[in-house]
């Protein structure tokens, strides 16, 4: 019996694995469930949320920064969070928005694209990989319309293009190519200011570091749920560059050097706003 099981799956295995969750075992899927108690958009449950991303473009590669704060109301939830990860040797994603959720939906494309790989022997395109993270944001949209959105920045190297790119989602799966720079979270708006004002075309990685650094302070300025580097708890952002070579993970004392740097500065300019 377990080997007639095991010979169907196998029958009827595609290179999505997301697919196959969704024929087989739907109720294994992130977004395959249902809020309990009637809750909706007016009266949303408390959970702790995500925020804020920062992505650009620097001569060579792209960078994705995200600080490491969660709330819930306005409560901090986490002040360790994590919301930039590895899709796979050449792409990284950030989260924004509901942090279980939005975890859960990062661990799952990590396996669709493993699993692509492992059935067709070949990466999938970085287009292919931004269209795939789309159709799974686009299945969570029943939860997104009662108040549990996910939102995610996606950047990779193109290796056949031989550039950095960047992409952004919407609520339904709307996918877009940006380009130089994006922001996404509830202090977005002032990551974006600093954003336009600090980035130019051709930053090497280490200058586009301090961009990050410098962009995510300022968001964590005037953004309560927004966390700037804590000098205290040694909490630093999570940064990750993307290039020819792969996805590197910047190691802690460069984004402590970067910070201190960021905060050095503005203390000398003794600057109130």
């Amino acid at each position: 019996m377990q080997e007639s099981t095991a010979n169907q799956v196998a029958a009827n295995a595609t290179s999505s694995f997301t697919e196959h969750l969704q024929r087989d075992r739907p109720e294994l899927l992130p977004f395959s469930r249902s809020l309990q108690g009637g809750a909706s958009v007016a009266a949303p449950v408390q959970v702790p949320h995500a925020t804020t991303i920062v992505a650009m473009s620097y001569g060579g590669g792209v960078l994705l920064a995200g600080d490491r704060r969660a709330t819930m109301g306005n409560v901090i939830a986490s002040r360790h969070i994590e919301k930039v990860f590895p899709a796979d040797h050449f792409s990284v994603l950030g989260i924004a928005g509901t942090a279980g959720i939005a975890i859960d939906l990062t661990r799952l494309f990590q396996v669709e694209l493993e699993h692509y790989e492992k059935i067709e022997g070949t990466q999938l395109s970085l287009e292919g990989k931004a269209n795939r993270l789309g159709a799974m944001i686009r299945g969570n949209l029943p939860l997104a319309l009662q108040g549990l959105a996910v939102v995610p920045l996606f950047a990779g190297f193109d290796t056949s293009a031989g550039v950095g790119r960047l992409f952004s989602y919407d609520v339904t799966g709307g996918r877009y190519e940006e380009h130089e720079h994006h922001t996404v979270g509830s202090g977005s708006v002032f990551a974006r200011g600093a954003l336009k004002k600090l980035w130019r075309p051709n930053l090497t990685a280490e200058q586009a570091l301090s961009v990050a650094v410098e962009s995510l302070y300022d968001a964590a300025d005037d953004d309560s749920a927004t966390g700037g580097p804590d000098t205290v708890r040694q909490l630093w952002p999570v940064v990750y560059t993307v290039d020819r070579t792969g996805a590197r993970r910047v190691p802690e004392p460069e984004l402590a050097a970067a910070s201190r740097s960021v905060i050095e500065a503005r203390t000398i300019a003794g600057r109130e706003a």
